[in-house]
């Protein structure tokens, strides 16, 4: 567990397995933002402590997609902490069954020929990342809906990585969390700085390469991506740069 506190004002980022998620705060609320895999519920925990927080404290889980390394402990925080997990309505049969994604190319393609991420997937496997828990219910939002939840993020829709992937904007906090609508480190190569996922775990990459638009039109200068570092230099020169590299 790697934890970072204000990659953004009041924005703080934890990884485990490669994987981000994000708690903001809002006065004496927090809202986390995605769920990392299964083992990150004692990060969780250990990220509170580090806060001065404690579960009481937390209002939501707002999920950008459902792929299994993002639902890792959501259904657990719906049932101990009693809170709504939200998701975009496209998302909902994905909650139900995180391991049963579209994606372009054959998962073990990658696997076999990607040497560079062997240490990525020997980690999400050690978390148990490939068999988190279905989400029993969840709260569905639509696209540039302002969510009732700590740091009242705005939907952005970004559907390509999934079909209903969206990114976060927090506009107080000049920030967006992007979740994988592109990111910094893509998992199935290793490779780093802004990309679209391999095809391995994207559904409709031209797709995604077009909903990275709806990204540069927030105009946020910091950018928090579900994998790897955070982009500080502004939004539309990391859409650029993933716009103009290959999806591996």
């Amino acid at each position: 567990m790697s934890f970072t506190a204000d990659v953004a004002p009041g924005v703080h980022r934890v990884e485990d397995a490669y994987t981000n998620w994000y708690l903001v705060e809002d006065g004496d609320a927090l809202t986390v933002v995605d769920a990392g895999v299964p083992t990150s519920w004692d990060s969780l925990l250990d990220a509170l402590k580090r806060l001065g927080r404690s579960v009481d404290d937390i209002r939501a889980l707002v999920l950008t997609h459902a792929h299994f390394d993002h639902v890792g402990f959501a259904e657990k925080a719906r049932q101990r902490l009693d809170i709504p997990v939200y998701a975009h309505t496209r998302e909902v049969a994905l909650t139900r069954h995180p391991s049963r994604y579209d994606h372009e190319q054959p998962r073990s393609k990658y696997f076999a020929t990607q040497v560079k991420a062997f240490p990525i997937v020997a980690s999400l496997v050690k978390n148990r990342a490939f068999f988190p828990s279905p989400v029993g219910d969840v709260v569905t939002y639509e696209d540039g809906e302002v969510l009732d939840v700590p740091g009242t993020p705005r939907v952005v829709f970004s559907p390509g990585h999934t079909y209903g992937h969206c990114a976060l904007h927090l506009p107080d906090r000049d920030a967006l969390l992007v979740g994988d609508a592109f990111v910094m480190l893509d998992p199935y190569t290793a490779r780093t700085g802004p990309r679209v996922v391999a095809r391995a775990a994207t559904a409709d990459s031209e797709r995604a390469k077009a909903s990275l638009d709806a990204l540069a039109a927030t105009g946020a200068q910091v950018a928090l991506t579900g994998h790897g570092e955070p982009w500080k230099h502004g939004i539309e020169a990391a859409v650029r740069s993933a716009k103009a590299t290959p999806v591996a």
